[in-house]
């Protein structure tokens, strides 16, 4: 083998072992054989970018930055088809959320996504309680992206808004307050647990 074809085999194979430390099943991807049966069968899967096979596929070539800093990641619904549908049985929905999560860690994940801005809306409303407060986290969704989006999106949103306080599917308590689980403190040491120890494994892989 030349030098030069040794070099690339080795740029190559990098990433893929970045993943494979770094990434929630990460492991698998190696064990992707192009079939195209997850992209075929993801309903959103003529909006990616690079759909999963592609993404693995970018992984084995060595492809870092353009995996990411790719926003097809952020695209996956949780709808769970392409792991019963696989072949190999891969678990590319944790695949595919855990290469957001890296993405994100590393700072390389797309500006301004908005599945990215949902999900940490959604953790932050749902870790000072332990549960969601529907009503705050509506209301923080209509306005992450600004005042006058915000106002525009509750006008247009209005008449469900009024219909769910009559069916008492939401209460306007809730924005002042809202209910706790039983062991909030309890809760809090968890996540806090949680933490250190997603810390320690992260330190471990540099």
């Amino acid at each position: 083998m030349s030098t030069n074809t040794a070099m690339i085999e080795k740029y190559r194979n990098s990433f893929l072992k970045e993943v494979e430390a770094n990434v929630e099943e990460g492991d698998w991807v190696k064990m992707c054989m192009q079939c195209g049966v997850c992209s075929g069968s993801c309903p959103l899967g003529k909006d990616w970018a690079h759909p999963p096979q592609e993404i693995f596929m970018m992984i084995r070539a060595g492809k870092r930055e353009e995996v990411l800093t790719s926003d097809s990641m952020w695209m996956c619904t949780s709808c769970y088809n392409c792991i019963v549908r696989c072949p190999r049985e891969l678990p590319i929905t944790h695949i595919m959320h855990g290469l957001a999560h890296y993405a994100k860690r590393l700072g390389l994940a797309p500006k301004n996504q908005p599945t990215m801005k949902f999900a940490q809306l959604f953790w932050d409303n749902l870790a000072k309680k332990g549960r969601v407060n529907e009503l705050k986290l509506g209301i923080s969704l209509y306005f992450m992206n600004g005042f006058g989006e915000g106002i525009k999106t509750s006008l247009k949103m209005k008449d469900i808004g009024l219909g769910m306080l009559k069916a008492k599917r939401m209460s306007v308590a809730e924005a002042f307050g809202g209910h706790a689980v039983k062991d909030l403190a309890g809760f809090q040491k968890m996540l806090k647990k949680a933490q250190e120890l997603e810390d320690a494994r992260l330190s471990q892989h540099g």
